[in-house]
């Protein structure tokens, strides 16, 4: 073989080892996947094309003019999931702890515009240990060089981020900015500041995990959006995501065939709601009987419960769901709720996904920890956000629909354009008992003590029936129509057949001020 030849082999065999045999081996032994294994288990078989293997970087201090390693602690390029095209990068522990320098980042940026002018999903595989301490202030005008591309990039391509090693200070943000959050149980830690800084600085003791962990992140501080037990299952639910998805925001999510649950499912609806409006249940139940069969793809499933949002299918074309779950603080909006529902329907928005929104809302939640945190400005989040959303939406209220909730439920007057509802709804400004206490105050105090409870019963019933129901609304065309619970993923069906082609143009405008 030339010469040349064996030089291309040599530095091509020195990409391929990383680290070294040892490092990897010590990789590995730690329960993760190197980066050239995830890759190579996101992608289709043979399909990943590699971008850049050859680069180095050009430090001449430190002593890292000895360690001139053909990649630099990242692996970039491009392959396919389920046959369509995705871009993505898989940072190397086993090379400088996966820190990121100036080449690191060019290889990274190189790849996101790729992306961008492919319109084709990022993917980002992220285990490093941060900034390349060596190269000073270049690596951290390499991490703005990417977050500045995953602002470019938001809301163009679908944007995934995979926490599986160490993520922290500034390289957290780039993961933020992204559309999903991914996290490995045990071995993925995000945060701005580690344990020894807050131990020094506030003297609070807290281990790695309590302050970063997926667990921490996915029902504490909402960070991350999916959980896994390992490298394997998170690539995995990396590919699931992506079937949803569009590749791009000009595109329409891919269509796969309907499964339509059991005949007797559409049956059992009007048994999952309790008569009685004030039982808890689980909105799940609901929702299984209506999407298709095993379509349901939770987002956030461990974080503000009391609302559930995720990826489904509806006659085998996807959608995003949001549904108030009466099982968790009877279903009302807090703020943590209505910031997950709020950013989840702007990223559906975004990719072209419809919107299927199921109501039983007594509100949003009272107290001083509420209205001192802003529930007022997080609340109008969700307002806002779906106003501003211009795909098929399709609103079910199940139950409840009192005050202010109402409204931000994706009514009517938000821009809902198929609005339904059960007969068991109960659209109104609040329940029977806020209301009599309200408007029946006097008679209730000159009532005699043994008459009050009596009169208060006759009161609320009478309260109920005549506006604890879905036909004052109805009326006026706030709702579209009143139906059997068994019609309702016939109906929605239908609709989404019907909304298909929807075209929705807004006033021109750089953007919009959302209340951040």
């Amino acid at each position: 073989m030339k010469p040349s030849f064996d030089r291309w082999n040599a530095l091509k065999k020195r990409a391929r080892e990383g680290g070294g045999a040892e490092r990897v081996a010590k990789h590995r032994a730690g329960g993760k996947l190197t980066a050239r294994d995830r890759l190579e288990a996101f992608f289709d078989p043979g399909s990943f094309t590699e971008l850049d293997p050859f680069v180095t970087h050009r430090v001449t201090k430190f002593g890292l003019e000895e360690r001139r390693i053909p990649g630099d602690g990242v692996v970039t390029g491009w392959g396919e999931v389920d046959g369509r095209p995705v871009c993505a990068f898989a940072q190397d522990a086993t090379v400088f702890g996966g820190a990121l320098g100036e080449a690191h980042a060019m290889k990274i940026v190189k790849v996101m515009d790729t992306a961008r002018k492919a319109g084709v999903p990022i993917v980002g595989l992220n285990d490093s240990g941060g900034a390349r301490i060596q190269e000073g202030v270049v690596s951290l005008g390499g991490y703005g060089e990417v977050f500045f591309r995953n602002v470019e990039l938001s809301g163009v391509v679908p944007q995934l981020s995979l926490i599986l090693g160490p993520c922290a200070g500034g390289a957290v943000y780039s993961p933020a900015i992204t559309d999903f959050v991914i996290m490995a149980r045990g071995t993925a830690h995000m945060f701005i500041t580690g344990p020894d800084v807050i131990r020094s600085v506030t003297g609070e003791e807290v281990t790695f995990d309590q302050l970063g962990g997926a667990d921490t992140h996915g029902t504490v501080s909402g960070v991350s959006h999916f959980t896994a037990s390992s490298d394997a299952e998170a690539l995995g639910l990396a590919r699931r995501i992506l079937s949803y998805l569009p590749l791009n925001n000009l595109e329409e999510p891919p269509a796969a065939p309907a499964a339509a649950p059991p005949d007797a499912a559409a049956a059992e609806l009007d048994q999952v709601v309790p008569e009685d409006s004030n039982a808890p249940y689980d909105v799940h139940a609901v929702l299984e009987r209506v999407v298709d069969v095993d379509s349901l793809l939770e987002v956030h499933a461990g974080f503000a419960p009391n609302i559930v949002v995720g990826l489904a299918r509806l006659d085998g074309h996807p959608v995003g769901v949001v549904a108030n779950n009466p099982r968790v603080l009877a279903g009302t909006l807090d703020i943590l709720a209505s910031t997950k529902a709020a950013r989840f329907v702007r990223f559906c928005d975004a990719f072209n996904l419809p919107l299927l929104t199921l109501v039983d809302v007594p509100g949003f939640l009272p107290g001083t920890s509420q209205e001192y945190g802003g529930i007022i400005r997080h609340g109008a989040k969700l307002l806002y956000a779906y106003a501003e959303a211009t795909v098929p939406m399709m609103t079910v209220i199940l139950r409840k629909a009192y005050g202010g909730a109402y409204d931000v439920m994706c009514s009517k007057h938000l821009g809902g354009d198929l609005n339904l509802a059960w007969p068991t709804a109960e659209i109104a400004v609040m329940g029977a008992d806020g209301a009599v206490n309200i408007l029946y105050r006097r008679e209730l105090e000159d009532a005699p003590a043994g008459e009050q409870a009596a009169l208060r019963e006759r009161l609320g019933a009478e309260y109920k029936a005549e506006f604890l129901n879905p036909y004052l609304a109805a009326e006026r065309g706030y709702i579209d129509d009143v139906i059997d619970p068994a019609e309702t993923r016939a109906r929605l069906v239908d609709g989404l057949r019907l909304l298909a082609t929807k075209r929705d143009d807004r006033p021109p405008r750089k953007h919009g001020n959302i209340p951040l």
